[in-house]
């Protein structure tokens, strides 16, 4: 879970980055998304990269997914023995909602990728060839807008969380100083995430993009 957990917090932060491209206008963000369906030509074909990145992402899913439910199976059995009670009091609110935040992370995820990656639906305008304008048109809409906003902020929480928790896991929190620090990055990291994500929704909303 923490190996898992560390590589799709470089893959929300690589995400991240190519979404800010949008603020560049939509010409940059057209491009970048050209460029990375063309990655690695001629030794990959169209998409190459794409689907083989996305492949690695579904590995890292699955072992992810296994390892929750796999840790809360045996939470579940420890909570019957009385010598296992945990205080919620002392614990905080990134750690008390892991786990359904997860669950509401994996739903967003498939709702996300229905729509832009499988453009099974679509949110706004009728269907549009260009990636930015696709992008423009759905969070011209106010749901979907606070879709995401709600989304993010369950990321966040599982960020901040995660990444204290995959540090822990990996040894790298054996003194008061290295706590601290892996506490600050989960916080860092959190806090950069959730507000790159959702400038660009919420300069679509409010007409500073279009």
């Amino acid at each position: 879970m923490a190996v898992s957990g560390l590589f799709f917090v470089f893959y929300v932060l690589a995400h991240m980055y190519g979404n800010l491209k949008i603020l560049a206008g939509h010409q940059a963000f057209d491009t970048y998304a050209h460029h990375l369906r063309t990655l690695g030509e001629p030794m990959l074909p169209y998409s190459g990269f794409l689907w083989v990145f996305r492949l690695v992402l579904i590995v890292a899913l699955l072992a992810h997914l296994y390892s929750a439910f796999n840790l809360w199976s045996r939470a579940g059995h420890a909570r019957g023995h009385r010598y296992l009670v945990k205080d919620a009091m002392h614990t905080s609110i990134s750690s008390r909602t892991m786990r359904w935040g997860g669950v509401a992370l994996l739903l967003f995820i498939v709702f996300h990728l229905l729509q832009f990656t499988f453009r099974s639906f679509y949110v706004g305008t009728a269907p549009v060839s260009s990636p930015a304008a696709m992008v423009v048109a759905a969070f011209q809409t106010w749901w979907l807008t606070l879709i995401y906003v709600i989304a993010m902020i369950a990321l966040g929480l599982h960020l901040h969380h995660g990444t204290w928790s995959a540090f822990q896991t990996l040894g790298f929190t054996n003194s008061a100083k290295s706590r601290a620090i892996a506490k600050g990055a989960g916080a860092v990291i959190a806090g950069l995430v959730v507000l790159g994500f959702l400038i660009p929704p919420l300069a679509i909303q409010f007409g500073i993009i279009k």
